[in-house]
């Protein structure tokens, strides 16, 4: 089994729904840390929430680059990440292991100006990860496992947990978590989905995040990745019985905080 487990939930600042889901979460123990996005409409109220002491330094940012409007002013015009009407429209292949200069600056001021929004909103981000796992993109990732390094915070991992993965998809991805734990130090030893972690084994030891998306299931949640009435809370007792679930601020602590239902 793993020393201990994140359980992180994405989106955090999308939506009024999906800010009220992830703060249910955390009361109900379920969750132990979450991604803000940045330039979402209800990301404003999200940070108001991350003051509760259950999300106090928990909350990390969710680097997004396709969704919604951009927060800088190079990358609209970037034909790489937005359309004419300045909106996000990633064109990139996931395989592509090069940017141009003024896409590389662009993305660069993309990411300075959503941790900055953070900071203006009374929100450091406790660790990085991306929406629809664009850092997974070789030259992205790079740059967002850098300005980690810089900030001092941790970065996720390609999923590396994943059944039925073809070689060079697996070589790839062996590669390039070496490039960002190389680059950005901190890292989590192990990423999956709830679905991963449903059909393959845990890991042996070490530090395992998952990357949830939690919903609302009755008085239970569920998880997007996961089959309607499907409870992720049951997911995780089964799988990880006994695993503390700790925010990557307390990873590798003797004695990890553990998330307390709030009544």
């Amino acid at each position: 089994m793993p020393r201990q487990v994140i359980v992180n939930a994405d989106d955090f600042g999308l939506s009024a729904c999906e800010n009220a889901v992830i703060l249910g979460a955390f009361q109900a123990g379920l969750i132990s840390s979450a991604t803000a996005m940045a330039n979402m409409p209800a990301f404003k109220p999200a940070c108001v929430l991350a003051r509760h002491p259950l999300l106090e330094g928990r909350i990390g940012l969710h680097f997004n680059l396709t969704y919604g409007r951009p927060l800088s002013q190079s990358i609209v015009q970037r034909p790489t990440f937005c359309d004419g009407a300045g909106v996000f429209d990633l064109n990139l292949s996931r395989t592509r292991l090069w940017l141009r200069r003024r896409d590389r600056h662009a993305v660069l001021e993309e990411l300075e100006a959503q941790w900055q929004r953070c900071l203006d909103n009374g929100l450091r981000p406790s660790h990085l990860d991306s929406h629809q796992h664009v850092h997974n993109i070789w030259p992205i990732g790079e740059i967002v496992a850098r300005f980690a390094a810089r900030q001092g915070v941790p970065v996720r991992l390609a999923r590396n947990l994943e059944q039925n993965l073809s070689l060079p998809k697996r070589l790839f991805k062996d590669l390039l978590n070496r490039r960002l734990s190389n680059l950005a130090g901190a890292t989590a030893d192990y990423v999956c989905t709830p679905v991963d972690l449903r059909n393959a084994e845990p890991p042996p030891d070490g530090l395992l995040e998952i990357v949830a998306h939690p919903n609302q299931l009755g008085a239970d949640f569920g998880d997007a990745y996961l089959e309607p009435g499907e409870s992720l809370s049951a997911l995780l007792q089964q799988r990880l019985p006994g695993v503390p679930r700790v925010a990557y601020s307390a990873a590798g602590e003797a004695t990890p905080h553990r998330a307390q239902a709030v009544l």
